[in-house]
């Protein structure tokens, strides 16, 4: 699996990275940086929630 943030629609919401802290974290200015691209063994299930749980639509999984 493979995850894919687009950095221009997010607006810092900050729920990715409070329930995914593994897979992204924050900028400056609070907004969602990727730190893995490739989902690690046993992450997918935080990969998936953070991909719901953003307002902007701004995460995608890849298979």
């Amino acid at each position: 699996m493979r995850l894919e943030l687009d950095g221009e629609a997010c607006q810092g919401h900050g729920r990715c990275y409070s329930l995914s802290p593994g897979l992204f974290d924050a900028d400056e200015e609070g907004h969602s940086v990727l730190l893995v691209a490739d989902v690690p063994v046993g992450e997918e299930p935080s990969a998936r929630q953070a991909v719901q749980s953003c307002p902007e639509e701004a995460i995608a999984l890849h298979d």
